[in-house]
Order: structure tokens, then C-alpha cells, then sequence
């Protein structure tokens, strides 16, 4: 049905929950069934995905390098504004 292993800390626990409360016959098929449907895909940002885009060609044309713990993005007065994560 499913692998144990390869569930997270939050739906171990519903797992266990629902076995000690109907068992685990029961129990098993129950979160099987909640685990199909709970699995969707996230949401995917189109803002996000515009923005790598944009940038992925300059990246593989070597024009620009992105440091490791990235940048933030946001909006000022009618400009960009490009800070480093850190600060």
C-alpha cells in the first residue's frame, strides 16, 4: 500500500493515530485513501517561474552569477530593488 519509510513525521503520526483508534486493518486502507488525495501537486508562483525565465539565459550566457543564499527581490517607488538574502 504505501512505505512507511517514506512518510513524513506528520502523517506517521495520523497513521498511528488512526490505528490505535480503529485499528489497523482499517486503518491502513483509511490513510491510503486520504494519502491519494491529499498528494497534489503545490501551486505553482507564475510570478516565480516569469522571473527564472527571464533570468536562465543570462545565467547560462555567463552575464550573470546568482551567490549561494540568493537575493531578494522586491518593489520600490516605480524601480527594482536587488538586495543579498543576508542583509
Amino acid at each position: 500500500m504505501f512505505d512507511e519509510s517514506a512518510l513524513k513525521k506528520g502523517q506517521l503520526r495520523k497513521l498511528n493515530a488512526l490505528r490505535r483508534s480503529i485499528g489497523p486493518a482499517i486503518a491502513d486502507k483509511a490513510f491510503a485513501r486520504w494519502l491519494d488525495q491529499a498528494t497534489e501537486a503545490p501551486e505553482v508562483d507564475k510570478d516565480a517561474e516569469i522571473i527564472r525565465d527571464a533570468l536562465w539565459s543570462l545565467i547560462q550566457e555567463g552575464k550573470l552569477f546568482i551567490r549561494r543564499g540568493g537575493y531578494v527581490v522586491r518593489r520600490g517607488r516605480g524601480r527594482v530593488i536587488v538586495e543579498p538574502a543576508g542583509e
